[in-house]
């Protein structure tokens, strides 16, 4: 351990626990940044090339696409995520409220064909990060107050077809990421005095590098398969602590005495893999499937977690992640030349188990049910809306600090995530 870490890890002890991990970040990646995933519940994104946003899924699909074509969407997440205090609880204070309100997003996509067997486009989106906002005197206050962790990609993409019916395409992946967490410091440790609370806050930026790649396979005239790897993005967050209205001596004099200085936290963006098919029935439905696994376990190693009883011990909080599976189906109806349907079900499976759970990650299995629609206003211009229901459910939390042993408790019930979202494709 770095003489940095291990000081800024001592003064983190005098405040009991300190846990730096961003919230609903893990197990949850946002199918819904583009075209292709809206209405559909990610069923059938790597094999489906109706626009640009196709390059997010896999860059291979723009070598179906004719002329320039230029996608732009937005889309708002509105959320639905409560704690409930049960008969187990320990600490005081409310119960945060509505800790997932709303969180706008925006996405931008550009194809050009270069001539009948190549392609280039370029991609700006953020399909990774959510945001947690509990009130300050809640009673999970000394384990988070506010977290957010947000990743924003620009990809430019490259895609050749070698045959008539093989296409490949890979995309540098250049992520802009933004981490940030405030939590209460018990200034009553060791109960010497009755002393609001302090606080402490975390923030700052990186930029980390990946690569997207796409193989498009036409196995027949009415049914294509595709096949995308997205690589690991690693983002490193330096930065010093800043801690307000420390009133308990002790914590104050260790604050002079160890000179605390900058804190460094890692996360790693999962690697994954998708696997889509689509099928034509006929000149109206387009059946579509997914199946997809998200490398979770890698990016459950982060964050820093330092007790009081621990001394001068820092040390990686493994948060217990493991490895997530996605699959999703759907269909495409083209009821008329303009109007086109799009409805999908998906289903995520939970980065943590129910006993590993946090309040600062409350997160666990997830189903999708979407629908959309997409409308051609004329030749060369159309317009989409879709609408997402992300289902939570029930998710119990049990989570005690180690120095105290006091143990918050209660549950997130009828959890949602509501996804809305819409936009407009041209075509040159």
């Amino acid at each position: 351990m770095s003489l940095q870490r291990g000081c800024a890890a001592l003064a983190f002890a005098c405040a009991a626990v300190v846990h730096g991990n961003p919230a609903w970040a893990g197990g949850i990646l946002i199918y819904e940044a583009g075209q292709e995933g809206n209405g559909l519940a990610n069923a059938g994104s790597a094999a489906l090339a109706n626009d640009p946003s196709v390059l997010m899924s896999n860059p291979a699909g723009i070598t179906r696409l004719k002329g320039t074509q230029v996608s732009a969407n937005a889309q708002v997440i509105l959320g639905d995520l409560r704690f409930s205090r049960d008969s187990s609880n320990q600490f005081d204070g409310n119960e945060g409220g509505n800790a997932l309100q709303y969180l706008p997003g925006a996405s931008l996509f550009v194809s050009h064909q270069l001539d009948e067997r190549s392609a280039i486009g370029f991609g700006m989106y953020g399909n990774f990060g959510l945001a947690v906002d509990y009130d300050d005197d809640w009673a999970g206050r000394y384990f988070t107050q506010e977290a957010a962790v947000i990743g924003v990609s620009l990809q430019p993409t490259w895609a050749y077809k070698f045959t008539d019916d093989l296409s490949i395409g890979v995309g540098p992946r250049i992520m802009l990421g933004y981490y940030r967490t405030e939590m209460a410091i018990n200034n009553n440790l060791l109960g010497l005095a009755d002393r609001p609370d302090g606080q402490l806050e975390y923030k700052d930026t990186d930029v980390g590098m990946g690569v997207n790649l796409g193989l498009l396979y036409q196995v027949d005239p009415r049914t294509r398969v595709g096949l995308a790897y997205t690589s690991k993005v690693k983002l490193e967050f330096e930065d010093k602590p800043h801690l307000k209205d420390i009133s308990n001596p002790l914590i104050n004099v260790a604050l002079r005495r160890l000179d605390a200085d900058n804190l460094e936290l890692d996360l790693n963006v999962p690697q994954t893999v998708t696997f889509s098919i689509a099928h034509e029935l006929d000149d109206q439905w387009t059946l579509l499937g997914s199946l997809n696994w998200q490398d979770w376990s890698d990016f459950g190693d982060v964050g820093v977690e330092v007790d009081s009883n621990a001394g001068d011990t820092s040390r990686t909080v493994d948060r217990q992640y493991k490895d997530t599976w996605h699959a999703s189906v759907g269909a495409q109806y083209q009821a008329t030349r303009q109007w086109r349907w799009s409805v999908g079900l998906g289903y995520d499976s939970s980065a943590v188990d129910d006993k590993d759970r946090t309040v600062d990650n409350p997160m666990g299995e997830a189903w999708r049910l979407a629908a959309g629609v997409n409308y051609q206003v004329e030749e060369g211009f159309d317009l989409h809306m879709a609408y997402t229901l992300v289902w939570l459910g029930d998710m119990d939390v049990e989570q005690t600090k180690a120095r105290s042993g006091n143990t918050l408790s209660g549950s997130y019930d009828n959890s949602a995530l509501h996804i809305l979202g819409g936009g407009a494709t041209w075509r040159f």
